[in-house]
């Protein structure tokens, strides 16, 4: 007589790590080049992966943000010469999913391109611009939210770190990023300006490094 013992433990492989790159905004102020990093980017990210297929994912960037109407093609843009530099903080959570299988239990060399998406919260100052085209602070800070959507690639170098590559644009629910939309409700009607059908984006653009660990997992329910 035989007795078989079945493990089914659910324990999953984590991944934590850094972003490093620039950022760019797709706005009313700076340039209409839609991939042009021209300001740093640092953060950190966290990653639970379920299946060698998809991970859920968080992380949290900081960065400038800058525009320049000089760096536009846009005539008018470079007329008007209107510029700003402000801070950005994106908190941003989702699910990356990659076109082949990325088991890091399995040896070798492994690499896939993947997607993200999901949600994102941005805390940016409010500001805007006279008549004169001065940069005048609200004194207040504003949350945007909005959409990622983040093509990558990535590949891991050793056992326990994996390099990647992505471009990342931001979708947001708000038009105020490039202070071309006062927040106050008073000042809205006399020094908006732009597109005002149109909401603003960023781009964050660079390299994730992570470090995996935890116990080998079991998939069979995913």
């Amino acid at each position: 007589m035989s007795t078989f013992f079945v493990q089914t433990s659910h324990s999953q492989i984590y991944e934590v790590g850094v972003f490093g790159g620039g950022s760019n905004l797709i706005g009313d102020v700076g340039s209409t080049t839609y991939i042009a990093p021209n300001a740093p980017a640092l953060g950190l990210m966290l990653k639970w992966n379920r299946s060698p297929r998809h991970s859920w994912r968080v992380s949290i960037i900081y960065s400038d943000l800058k525009g320049k109407d000089s760096k536009s093609d846009d005539p008018r843009r470079l007329q008007r010469d209107y510029s700003f530099d402000a801070n950005l903080l994106e908190i941003s959570a989702g699910m990356e999913f990659t076109f082949v299988e990325f088991d890091l239990h399995k040896s070798g060399i492994q690499f896939t391109p993947y997607i993200f998406s999901g949600i994102t919260s941005a805390k940016h100052p409010n500001y805007y611009f006279d008549n004169s085209g001065d940069y005048i602070s609200e004194g207040t800070d504003s949350w945007a939210f909005g959409i990622p959507i983040a093509l990558g690639l990535k590949s891991n170098i050793t056992n326990h770190l994996v390099l990647g590559f992505e471009i990342g644009a931001r979708y947001t629910f708000s038009d105020e990023l490039d202070g071309s939309v006062p927040d106050s409700e008073q000042k809205q009607p006399i020094f908006s300006f732009g597109n005002i059908n149109s909401n603003d984006w960023y781009v964050f653009t660079g390299f994730t490094l992570t470090y995996t660990f935890g116990q080998r997992p079991c998939y069979c329910n995913f």
